[in-house]
């Protein structure tokens, strides 16, 4: 058995992919500061804005939109696949790869069957249920699957035979001391530090019912006394939130070091992503959950575990009304001993440890040692 010395990392698109693949690489990077990290992506997924800056080889390669339905013929249809999983190929050839480990998004898919042909161990890393689409295909070449959650081989067929690892995390979530920083955190976004906190963000694309829902009842929620720091989304318009308010409510468009958000935080309104989820567990952070309302239900199945766990609640996004949350809301936020003992039962479901149980896994399939 040799020593990992070239790995590849397939995943882009969307956040929920990229942050758990640059966590595993901080992992590996972590063990064996020597190792060859490739990581694939296309120019146009957010990938490129991120994984570069971490210091990471990214290496572009054409990746296409798969049909939702998954069958054998996909590999015989497009000619452009089979450029997509020859540039892959060469990829694999050039930094000798020895394991391919692939987190989602389409640019996945031609690096799975690149490595399928090339006969190098292929792992799949699937976060959701029912698995991605790329996710699903990549399974039909590897029994190398690890989840980042105990549901998923419960509820999904396709994932009866999978390994739970855990989410990859970045060390900035699962070193954080929420105690030990809330005081700095606070004074960093301007917000009083002794006041009950929400914190209250969604997906770039997806907030536009949480912000208008948090307009409409920003002065129930600061006459109540708690305060809120309130990101909008880069992507989202402004909303108005009223003026005259009797607590700090602090908007911002984005914020890049999450983890700060996280501990001025003492309840959380947000969506059901996976990574969203994990992190919120990890942290032992209560949440009030609101699934978008498309797709294929799995931000409820998401955050449905967590909840049964006494870790927070779910709210359809046709409920998020202003009127739900000075009704439901504002007197959960208020109320101390409920909110600790709801974050106590986050933590208990959560883990910190799905970079470190994943790299184990990966070990294993790539046949090598520590």
């Amino acid at each position: 058995m040799s020593q990992l010395r070239s790995v590849v990392l397939a995943g882009g698109g969307t956040g929920g992919h990229i942050y758990p693949l640059l966590a595993f690489a901080d992992c590996l990077r972590r063990h064996d500061p020597g190792i060859r990290i490739t990581c694939l992506g296309t120019p146009k997924g957010l990938e490129t804005d991120l994984i570069p800056p971490a210091g990471y080889d990214l290496r572009h390669i054409p990746a296409y939109q798969l049909p939702r339905s998954i069958n054998m013929n996909l590999l015989r249809t497009p000619d452009r696949m089979y450029r997509s999983s020859r540039a892959a190929r060469a990829i694999l050839d050039e930094v000798d790869a020895q394991v391919v480990v692939g987190f989602g998004g389409y640019v996945s898919v031609p690096a799975y069957l690149a490595a399928w042909r090339r006969h190098t161990p292929i792992v799949i890393h699937e976060v959701n249920v029912p698995p991605g689409v790329a996710n699903k295909l990549g399974m039909k070449f590897t029994e190398n699957v690890a989840v980042g959650f105990p549901h998923q081989v419960v509820q999904a067929e396709a994932l009866r035979e999978a390994t739970v690892v855990g989410v990859p995390l970045r060390r900035s979530i699962t070193q954080l001391d929420r105690p030990a920083m809330q005081a700095a955190a606070r004074k960093h976004f301007g917000l009083d530090l002794d006041r009950p906190t929400l914190f209250v963000f969604g997906a770039s694309q997806g907030a536009r019912s949480i912000n208008l829902a948090m307009a409409g009842a920003a002065r129930a929620i600061t006459d109540a006394g708690i305060q809120v720091l309130h990101v909008i989304g880069a992507r989202n318009d402004d909303v108005e939130i009223p003026a005259g308010l009797s607590a700090p409510y602090v908007t911002v468009k984005f914020i890049n070091e999450m983890e700060l958000g996280y501990a001025a935080a003492d309840f959380v309104l947000c969506r059901g992503g996976a990574l969203t989820c994990a992190e919120t567990a990890a942290l032992g952070v209560p949440a009030a959950y609101v699934p978008l309302p498309y797709g294929n239900g799995e931000q409820r199945r998401n955050a449905l575990p967590v909840v049964e766990a006494g870790g927070g609640l779910i709210v359809d996004d046709a409920d998020l009304t202003p009127e739900w949350i000075a009704r439901t809301l504002v007197p959960l936020v208020t109320d101390r001993h409920r909110v600790a003992a709801m974050g106590a039962a986050a933590a208990a479901y959560g883990r910190r440890d799905g970079d470190e149980a994943l790299r184990e896994f990966v070990l294993k399939a790539a046949g090598v040692r520590d």
